[in-house]
């Protein structure tokens, strides 16, 4: 029997939206200091890491080809002002390694801005300005509640061009691109462009439903494909980056994977569906609350659990300190578990930089395995963070990356990294080779070395 469906009329326009949204949406310009005149601006739409079924397809602006220094660099995006007092969302990869960030308004006043705190996981960033005025604001719509098939407009600074607008519908939501590990994007074909990353992206009600970040780009123009971080997930980061200038997360302390088909048979499940526990960390939440290895967890705190990264998600933003209860399949009967969750640690501040590659590294634990989905019979060193311009990331480097040797030699703690990378500074070489583990895949990489 055929579907029935009822006409509906689009918007004659939306010239009035428009206007009382535009004052809001800001342009976001930060300079970096000194680089060689090849390497890749960071200050627009993302790439795609390694390993995403995109990865071939999405083009990065790089710099102006040759070589020689470059005294500095200014980068372009988006933003929107979220309170009165001035405050401005924006993409972390827009601002990321900036010595000064300038932001401009509608009514192209310019103002530097004072950066109050990042998140790299979810690439997102909170900015002040003081304009000594109250300023125009828009507010965070419900993202939970926006269907495929609404209408969305996208304003922002694409190319440079402030004050543009695009419309356009969402096309899919809980898309996974690999950006990071919290990556539930709202997909959209309003066109977005390099220079929209950090902006608005608004429902037909004027709130913001998301923050435009990435772009599928076969040919490094806009194909009616784009990526919004959800709104819901936005206020979040915002808040905490207001209070406190960071993000803290929730950690239950478990190594969880996907239920396959022939997991759930042999488990004898309904469906392949939830997150099963491979490995509880000792002291963890989850381990003196009871919770075993074989479990499959399918709701957590009142929600479902569709799969490994629906918990890593819904548990890195439960607020920490309060209880949860979970529940779960073990061994043929449902089984519920009330508990605390505690503080995620903060693996990067713990982590030690390589100076000359610009990275930080650091030794491989449990909860570093669970969060980057690293098996247990990989060794070496974890990446963290890759700095902006370094040469770690000209080599392509990512957080969430294994250094298992360098110049083939096996590495297990950020100083054997050190180690090696003097040994082929006095040996004057160029480059160094190095092994990595990416999600279980190994290449080889080479990373350009200053012996200078």
């Amino acid at each position: 029997m055929p579907i029935a469906a009822n006409a509906r009329l689009a918007p004659d326009s939306f010239a009035e939206l428009v206007a009382e949204l535009t004052p809001a949406v800001v342009s976001v310009a930060s300079t970096r200091g000194p680089v060689t005149a090849n390497t890749p601006s960071r200050g627009e739409m993302p790439q795609f890491p390694p390993g995403s079924p995109f990865e071939k397809f999405f083009n990065r602006p790089g710099g102006v080809p040759g070589t020689g220094p470059v005294p500095e660099r200014r980068a372009l995006g988006s933003g929107f002002i979220i309170d009165q007092d001035g405050y401005v969302i924006t993409n972390n990869h827009v601002i990321d390694g900036a010595k000064s960030i300038d932001v401009t308004l509608h009514d192209e006043r310019s103002f530097n801005a004072i950066l109050v705190g990042t998140d790299p996981d979810t690439d997102l960033a909170l900015l002040k300005i003081d304009a000594e005025e109250a300023l125009p604001y828009v507010k965070f719509g419900d993202s939970d509640t926006a269907k495929v098939g609404n209408w969305v407009l996208a304003i922002g600074n694409p190319f440079g061009l402030g004050n543009t607008v695009t419309a356009g519908i969402i096309s899919a939501r809980s898309r996974i691109i690999n950006a990071g590990p919290y990556d539930d994007f709202i997909q959209t074909d309003a066109p977005i462009n390099r220079g929209n990353s950090g902006g608005p992206l608004f429902d037909i009600n004027g709130t913001v439903i998301g923050v435009n970040t990435a772009i599928f780009s076969p040919n490094g123009g806009n194909v009616g494909i784009g990526f919004a971080v959800p709104a819901n997930m936005v206020a979040l980061v915002a808040d905490q980056l207001r209070a406190n200038g960071q993000v803290s997360r929730g950690w239950l302390g478990v190594q969880i994977q996907n239920v396959t088909p022939d997991i759930a048979e042999s488990l004898d499940l309904v469906d392949a569906s939830g997150a099963l526990v491979s490995d509880v960390v000792e002291g963890s939440p989850a381990d003196l609350a009871g919770i075993l290895a074989g479990d499959v967890i399918h709701d957590f705190a009142g929600q479902t659990v569709n799969d490994a990264r629906t918990l890593s998600r819904l548990v890195a933003h439960f607020k920490i300190g309060q209880s949860a209860l979970i529940s779960l399949f073990r061994q043929g009967r449902e089984v519920e578990i009330d508990l605390e969750i505690s503080e995620r640690k903060n693996v990067v501040a713990e982590a030690s930089i390589s100076g000359p590659l610009g990275m930080a590294l650091t030794e491989l634990s449990d909860e570093l395995r669970h969060r980057y989905q690293i098996g247990e019979d990989t060794t070496g060193v974890v990446v963290q963070r890759v700095l902006p311009d370094s040469f770690a990331g000209n080599a392509g480097i990512r957080v969430g990356d294994v250094l298992l040797s360098v110049n083939r030699t096996p590495v297990s703690r950020p100083s054997d990294v050190a180690v090696q990378v003097e040994v082929a500074r006095k040996e004057k070489r160029k480059t160094i080779l190095l092994l990595i583990d990416r999600q279980g895949q190994r290449l080889f990489t080479a990373a350009p070395l200053n012996v200078a």
